[in-house]
């Protein structure tokens, strides 16, 4: 056998750790990339300030949040996500069911109380929004508003009200209601549901049905009448947030998600850049930015102009233990997907 010469084998050793920073240094130019069902600015906000303090590219990938879900555990660890941040928790059990998620670091999870994150430590919350029932205040007055959202199943409520039910925010609010009522409620409720409301597509175009008077009321998360305030305000000019609070499935609070892909080949940058958004300066984005999302993390302020999260008296429910399988099959039985 011959042996290689000690020079060879130090300059063949040198290249192998040569080869291996050039690797970690690739992995890092490279970046990450983020399957975001969250709004596209707000993400945006998140990765623009997290990139100009780490120098870590963020590449956006944008869809809904049952569709990348789906699409993530079609991929499987084949998949070139290493973030996954929705708007509604629902997608991301969807995720955990399948496996895919890598347990977080514990100072990440120390960030955020326990209610806004699930107790595997495979995803966190890094934000919340909360349901409504936003009304035309030409039509009703506060002593006509529901004093829980299960009275809109109320034959006196029939043509009377709305909701986008096709879909994941208000698909979150049924999975809460089921969570906290059962399944016989849930279903009695949706069946009502679907004789009493109208359906819109989107809260955003529900909220405008309210203002042009073309229903009373409707079902949609606090933000959609904040952000359209904080602009003309011509598609709210005409109507009231309604908080239904003492832990009603109405006064449900949404957590917005953010998790690692265990398939990862970035991790390290992706834990980074989950903690960025549940830490300080990520949640400074929701008290300063234009989303009026909540702010979630320990210690953290929300924007101003919102209701503090301590009045809303939301219900408590475990964000993990949303049945998105469940919902959709109670809402396809009451014919309202």
């Amino acid at each position: 056998m011959t042996l290689m010469p000690s020079s060879l084998m130090r300059a063949a050793a040198l290249a192998l750790i040569l080869s291996g920073a050039s690797h970690a240094v690739r992995a890092a130019d490279e970046g990450i990339t983020v399957y975001n069902a969250q709004h596209e600015s707000l993400t945006k906000a998140w990765a623009d300030g997290f990139t100009k303090e780490t120098g870590i590219k963020v590449t956006i990938r944008k869809g809904g949040d049952t569709e990348l879900a789906n699409q993530i555990v079609q991929e499987g660890a084949a998949s070139p996500a290493d973030v996954f941040v929705t708007e509604n928790s629902p997608a991301m059990v969807l995720v955990e069911k399948a496996g895919l998620f890598a347990t977080l670091p514990k100072d990440v999870l120390a960030q955020v109380p326990a209610n806004f994150q699930p107790s595997s430590g495979r995803w966190v919350g890094v934000a919340a929004r909360s349901t409504v029932f936003v009304y035309d205040t030409r039509k009703l007055k506060e002593a006509d508003l529901p004093k829980s959202l299960l009275d809109l199943a109320d034959a006196k409520w029939k043509g009377h009200w709305a909701a986008s039910p096709s879909g994941a925010d208000f698909q979150a609010i049924v999975g809460a209601l089921l969570e906290l009522k059962g399944e016989k409620v849930t279903a009695e409720w949706l069946k009502a549901m679907k004789a009493n409301s109208t359906a819109y597509r989107g809260n955003s175009v529900a909220m405008k049905a309210v203002n042009a008077g073309e229903v009373d009321g409707a079902v949609i998360y606090h933000y959609y009448y904040f952000g359209d305030q904080a602009k003309t305000g011509e598609n709210s000019g005409n109507v009231r947030l309604h908080y239904f609070r003492n832990g009603d499935p109405g006064a449900f609070l949404s957590t917005s998600g953010a998790g690692v892909l265990a398939s990862s080949k970035h991790k390290e940058q992706a834990e980074a850049f989950v903690k960025w958004m549940a830490g300080k300066h990520g949640q400074a984005v929701l008290r300063d930015g234009d989303s009026f999302e909540y702010a979630i993390a320990n210690g953290a302020e929300s924007n101003p102009k919102l209701e503090p999260i301590a009045q809303l008296q939301a219900p408590k429910v475990e964000p993990s233990k949303l049945d998105s399988k469940k919902v959709s099959e109670l809402m396809t039985a009451a014919g309202l997907l």
